[in-house]
């Protein structure tokens, strides 16, 4: 190398040196106050309840409180725009579920583009459905349910919170695929639903495995199956979709989180590491096992796969049965 070209590589990494050490000290830093996730959820749903077992853990791990902040409403748009509001500083996230896939869809008029408004950040977590039916459905098995909707075409009624959230797009899909036609009722929450079923007010539900424990430990309610791709722990003796008659059924709802596009990346791959190590905690994994929450902790890249190969299966499905939000 002449010395013309030592000098230029020389000068290169002398710009290029304060710029790698204040990344290096922002990584090293970070957080030095706490870390806000905004989701879109109530209080005490599956989501809720993922969000604070995995942040209080992950607090512990970063020296830092993760502060959960509920922001309903708007189909989920307004924990979007409360974070994309907030200054872009690495301490604001969106917790959020498939609102990001389906909202493009089905709102009008949205005041951002999910996909460049949002970088993905980690898939949390996997909330596996069932569909259930009341006792004294006549149904014990997902066949029998299917004869049952067969002979009484448009008179069923099966419940899923909210309307065209995941418990709806599964029950479409199901519907498509058996050639039945339930009658079906959208709910604000999975708890209003688990409510009716359990007071006889409607035949079936299709919602997630946590939610629909009250009705079934209260005798008010059976699970015939369940959404994911394998059974679960919290319902082992119920098979999936897929083993009774739908092969590649798997209609699981999700949660992950979000950074807003611009914020700085560079604490990233900590967090990554620090949300990985805290959806493996044995404490945490203990209390979201009953729940059949399935913890993922995926990084960024095999969350963007995730989504992208969801919204392909999503937006035709949202097309193909004409689902709106009225």
């Amino acid at each position: 190398m002449d010395s013309m070209s030592r000098r230029s590589v020389l000068a290169a990494a002398a710009v290029a040196a304060p710029f790698v050490g204040r990344v290096a000290r922002a990584q090293a830093d970070w957080p030095t106050r706490p870390v806000r996730f905004v989701i879109p959820f109530t209080a005490g749903g599956a989501g809720d309840t993922a969000a604070r077992a995995v942040g209080q853990k992950l607090g512990e791990i970063l020296g830092q409180n993760i502060v959960i902040e509920n922001r309903t409403g708007g189909n989920a748009v307004v924990a979007a725009n409360v974070v994309l509001q907030a200054p872009r500083d690495g301490y604001t996230y969106l917790w959020d579920a498939a609102n990001q896939i389906t909202n493009p869809v089905l709102v009008r008029d949205l005041p951002f583009d999910y996909r460049t408004s949002f970088v993905p950040v980690s898939l949390l977590a996997l909330f596996p459905q069932v569909l259930a039916v009341k006792t004294d459905f006549p149904a014990h098995t997902l066949a029998e349910f299917i004869e049952v909707a067969k002979r009484r075409p448009g008179t069923i009624t099966c419940g899923t919170p909210p309307t065209a959230g995941m418990g709806h797009l599964a029950l479409e899909l199901f519907q498509k695929l058996a050639g039945i036609r339930l009658v079906h009722t959208g709910y604000r929450g999975g708890a209003d639903a688990a409510r009716d079923i359990t007071a006889g007010h409607i035949d079936s539900i299709l919602l997630t495995s946590s939610t629909v424990r009250g009705p079934v430990q209260a005798g008010k309610a059976r699970v015939l199956a369940v959404t994911s791709a394998q059974r679960i722990a919290a319902l082992p003796d119920v098979p999936t979709f897929a083993e009774q008659g739908f092969p590649g059924y798997e209609m699981d709802d999700w949660n992950g989180l979000y950074a807003p596009a611009g914020a700085p990346r560079e604490m990233l791959p900590r967090l990554q590491r620090a949300i990985a190590e805290a959806t493996r905690d044995p404490a945490v994994l203990a209390r979201m096992a009953p729940l059949g929450t399935v913890l993922v902790g995926a990084g960024a890249d095999e969350f963007a796969s995730f989504l992208e190969r969801k919204r392909t299966v999503i937006e035709q499905l949202i097309r193909d049965v004409g689902i709106t939000l009225g």
